[in-house]
């Protein structure tokens, strides 16, 4: 009976590849003469590709495709050129960063603080109508990439514009913004407002705000904006929808879903326009640890609301996921990520420094352990993955504890919890990913040599540093390794953040103290990051079933590649275009010719 159960799996994995029964019918569109990389379990490579009804129908050679041609065959020759599933991009946060690609942006770009000024005064100066109350919101500011290294700003960095208006510059790191007086005072912050939780207000001596805050204290100025309209919200997500297909993506998790983030979708869902598969996860905030049973009741009422049940060829939604912030960030000049040996401090001046060891771990990790290991068997039990952003090793430590709790309350049940970003990672906990079967949701882009990265060297010491960004050593400890481009966190280039995977290095043409490659983490195989971004977030987001790979039965999930990733120079992963991408089998996006 083995042998024989052992004979049946054997054609069943291998029939998609085999050639076809007799007479098939025709495939609606068929691919033919190309490298068809499947990401199945052993990345079988093939020449044809053939999709009926959303589904992949057929996966083989050329000279058995021909049978699924029939009058009404759109048949592709793709003249050697690549196809592989579509990406699937398990950390983002669509809505912000589509909204941003309609706002005033700064571009990412390493500025000196008199560039930063001059970019936010031709801003203000494009729109002059809107003195001098309407509030003007600058996105993607690259703040850890400040030039010189360590320059500080302040309100007065804003004040000295030639404005009324209230302005506030968000970090494109999406953990600091810089407010001007006026923003400060409609948002009635303070010498005595106090910290949220979870947030800090950067003060001088005398306790008043210097305009810089971090994580939750952003809130008190959002708070003071005027909502964006619900037309603008659909045309967010619609922008942003636009963008993904673009670079292949045809599903996504929105790990910070606000009601408006679901509102808009569905939105953009009810009209027939979502052209990605769309997985929510609100958030559980450290505020709410008094009272989880009402915030896990929360999430439980947008998934009694939004979810739409069972996935299908044609793009849906679902929230089936929870967001809960651990930490802030590693990166300075913040320093708001839970560490578990102190950051360095300088003890001497700017010119002459002297870095010597600190005291401070950063903040308390934002849940005490009861708490967390509180809300994740109660996330558990109502089938909800935890999704769970920990930046430095200290949260990254807690969040694992928080897992093996859950593990233990809740054995044998198919809970998939995530740890995002994990930027460093203590290596005693580098094998606990795959005992624990914990994914790691990683933003590869981040595994170079930059000002983010560099900047932390004085703050960490060597020992540290050769260990940042660790995705090679967590997959070499057996790890599961998915991506998440954290967009609009950094631009979306999802090939370049894969080329970055493979080879930790910058871009060739990058500034020439950013040369190299970014510690002694010996990266991921071209496999192995188009894993990540496809079977690997598939199973992140519960639909490895149907997506993730390019095989008989699943979606029609797919991307037309101008060239091969596997085999191209590494550095020209970067330069990979995408020419066609069809989701559920709809073609939604087709390059320009």
């Amino acid at each position: 009976m083995r042998t024989l159960t052992a004979f049946v799996l054997l054609a069943i994995a291998s029939a998609s590849l085999a050639a076809p029964s007799a007479a098939p019918a025709p495939a609606d569109r068929l691919y033919r003469r190309g490298v068809v990389f499947t990401a199945d379990p052993h990345n079988t490579q093939a020449e044809s590709l053939a999709v009926r009804d959303g589904r992949v129908v057929f996966v083989g050679r050329d000279a058995d495709a021909a049978a699924f041609i029939g009058p009404n065959t759109k048949s592709v020759e793709l003249g050697g050129r690549f196809v592989m599933p579509g990406l699937i991009d398990g950390h983002m946060h669509p809505l912000e960063a589509g909204e941003q690609l309609l706002k005033c942006s700064l571009n990412y770009d390493s500025l000196t603080v008199a560039e930063l000024q001059a970019r936010v005064q031709r801003c203000i100066d494009k729109d002059t109508a809107k003195e001098p109350d309407a509030w003007l919101e600058i996105v993607s500011w690259f703040q850890e990439s400040m030039r010189p290294a360590g320059v500080r700003t302040s309100r007065a960095t804003l004040d000295s514009l030639k404005t009324r208006r209230p302005v506030v510059v968000r970090s494109s790191f999406g953990h600091t913004a810089l407010a001007n007086s006026r923003a400060l005072a409609l948002a009635k912050i303070t010498a005595a407002t106090k910290d949220p939780v979870g947030g800090k207000i950067w003060r001088e001596a005398d306790g008043s705000p210097t305009g810089l805050l971090e994580d939750a204290a952003i809130e008190l100025v959002t708070a003071a904006i005027p909502r964006p309209t619900a037309a603008e919200e659909r045309s967010g997500a619609a922008a942003a929808l636009k963008a993904m297909n673009a670079q292949g993506v045809t599903s996504f998790l929105d790990a910070l879903a606000a009601d408006a983030d679901l509102a808009a979708f569905s939105a953009v869902e009810k009209a027939g326009k979502l052209t990605a598969r769309g997985h929510f996860a609100p958030v559980i905030e450290p505020r709410e640890s008094g009272a989880l049973d009402a915030a896990v009741a929360r999430v439980l009422a947008r998934r009694a609301k939004y979810d739409q049940g069972e996935l299908k060829p044609e793009p849906r939604i679902t929230v089936r996921n929870a967001k809960l912030f651990l930490d802030g960030v590693i990166a300075a000049p913040a320093l708001t990520g839970a560490v578990l040996e102190p950051y360095r401090r300088n003890a001497g001046t700017p010119d002459h420094p002297q870095w010597v060891a600190g005291t401070s771990r950063g903040p308390d990790v934002y849940f005490a352990p009861d708490k967390l290991a509180s809300v994740l068997v109660a996330l558990g039990r109502a089938g909800i993955d935890p999704h769970m952003h920990a930046d430095g090793d200290g949260a990254v430590h807690a969040a694992l504890d928080g897992i093996a709790a859950l593990r233990k309350a809740l054995p044998g049940a198919d809970i998939r919890p995530a740890i995002a970003h994990d930027e460093l990672v203590a290596p005693a906990d580098f094998p606990r990913f795959k005992a624990l079967d914990a994914t790691a949701v990683l933003s590869f882009q981040w595994e170079k040599p930059a000002g983010d990265t560099l900047g932390l060297k004085d703050y960490f010491g060597p020992e540290r540093m050769r260990i940042l960004e660790p995705a090679g050593l967590i997959a070499a400890a057996g790890g599961r390794i998915a991506f998440g481009s954290d967009w609009p966190v950094d631009k979306l280039d999802e090939w370049f953040a894969l080329k970055v995977g493979v080879t930790r290095t910058n871009a060739p043409d990058a500034p020439a103290e950013y040369r190299g490659r970014l510690g002694d983490d010996p990266g991921l195989s071209r496999e192995a990051v188009l894993r990540a971004a496809t079977i690997n977030a598939a199973f992140e987001l519960h639909q490895e079933g149907v997506t993730g790979s390019l095989e008989a039965g699943k979606f029609a999930d797919l991307i037309v590649l101008d060239r091969n990733p596997l085999t191209v120079p590494a550095e020209d992963i970067a330069k990979v275009r995408v020419l066609e991408t069809l989701v559920g089998g709809t073609l939604v996006y087709q390059a320009p010719r």
